[in-house]
């Protein structure tokens, strides 16, 4: 995986949807993956280039505040290539 990854987990898959909406908008980022955790928690993953990821994240996370909860979030800036087996479980 040589693109930045992106995560955003949110309370509720709306915010969820949410937040993947204005990452898709806001920035040149792929959706790539989703995760539905389990009591609620939903977390929606993006890659791309660095910077367009982090403004996809920050897009995001605004995004889904207005929504409902946002749990947590995180930019990868060059995530290892075995993380393809976590991230690529549900694809988008």
């Amino acid at each position: 995986m040589g693109d930045a990854l992106g995560l955003i987990e949110t309370k509720g898959l709306v915010a969820c949807i949410g937040a993947a909406d204005a990452m898709c908008k806001s920035a040149n980022v792929e959706l790539i993956s989703y995760e539905n955790i389990g009591s609620g928690l939903v977390t929606v993953m993006v890659k791309g280039d660095v910077g367009a990821v982090k403004a996809a994240v920050d897009s995001g996370v605004e995004s889904a505040q207005r929504i409902g909860e946002v749990v947590t979030s995180l930019v990868i800036a060059r995530p290892h290539n075995d993380i393809n087996k976590i991230v690529i479980k549900h694809k988008a």
